[in-house]
């Protein structure tokens, strides 16, 4: 690998780590509709300054393919951000980060379901070990609770949200959009702005605060534009494989930042639970050994 252009992706994952903790900080200051629609908004300001006339010409191509862009951005802009704008109101920073760390492994999971794809030996074993690190986390260290009374709204919230992206992540790969990766995501929000922005006036269109408006700049610059544009050097660089294994380092980044800049505190059911958790997700991505293969011992 060459270790050298490492740096890019990783400060991508560091942007969207900071990000989960920008989604706690928004819920203090700022509307969930009025972060939602104004940061992608902004995004896809910026983004069609600068690829909208090339979308424009392959408008022949795209035409078609607007249901399918309209359903990604469904899933990755507006139900995946939408609620974990909303968790962020019940949950904490540290939770919601380790958490989005089972995007990888929900995706695994539902290529099986979706994409034919071979349930996995990782995927099997890594999925019962992220749950169990799941259900510890989230019921603090008390998994009877989780059984008893549920996780935290947040907390479910997030799952949901992250279950979203996961859909995202199988259904770009199964469908291979024939667009390069700017212009597909140019019009995925351009597709669903429309839908922010009917969510925004049914919240009787909250303003947006001078407390919020920093942190609708960092979500719709650093973390919509940015970060993706470092992700795909990496990508050209050291490969998609190479490149997603670094997005393990999602919640040690997220965790970290909650840590040093909310002041959120780090107990033991944290360090467990989400390091089971994040083991069975790396589990998942690496064992990837069909389950039940059988070996031809006999030439």
């Amino acid at each position: 690998m060459k270790l050298r252009y490492t740096i890019w992706p990783v400060l991508a994952v560091l942007i969207w780590g900071a990000n989960t903790v920008v989604n706690k900080m928004a819920s203090h200051v700022i509307d969930p509709a009025a972060i939602s629609f104004y940061r992608w908004l902004l995004a896809g300001l910026v983004l069609g300054l600068i690829f909208g006339r090339q979308v424009w010409r392959l408008r022949a191509t795209v035409l078609p393919l607007l249901p399918k862009l309209f359903a990604l951005g469904m899933l990755g802009m507006v139900m995946y951000q939408c609620l974990a704008y909303v968790a962020a109101h019940t949950t904490s920073a540290t939770n919601m980060g380790i958490v989005v760390s089972l995007v990888p492994l929900l995706a695994v999971a539902l290529g099986v379901l979706l994409l034919d794809q071979p349930a996995t030996i990782g995927g099997v074993v890594g999925g019962i070990l992220s749950l169990l690190g799941l259900a510890y986390l989230l019921s603090r260290g008390d998994p009877a609770s989780l059984l008893a009374h549920g996780p935290a709204l947040g907390d479910g919230l997030m799952l949901l949200a992250a279950l979203s992206y996961a859909g995202y992540s199988v259904l770009l790969k199964r469908w291979a959009i024939p667009l390069r990766n700017w212009h597909s995501l140019v019009v995925q929000i351009w597709c669903v702005i429309p839908v922010l922005f009917a969510y925004y006036l049914s919240q009787s269109a909250p303003p947006l605060t001078a407390a919020g408006l920093p942190l609708v700049l960092y979500a719709g610059i650093p973390a919509s534009i940015i970060a993706p544009f470092l992700w795909m050097i990496g990508i050209d660089r050291l490969g998609a494989s190479s490149t997603t294994a670094l997005m393990n380092l999602l919640p040690v980044f997220s965790v970290g930042i909650a840590v040093l800049f909310l002041g959120e505190q780090l107990h033991a059911y944290h360090l467990i639970g989400g390091g089971v958790t994040l083991f069975g997700v790396i589990l998942a991505q690496y064992l990837k050994q069909p389950l039940g293969k059988r070996r031809d011992a006999r030439a």
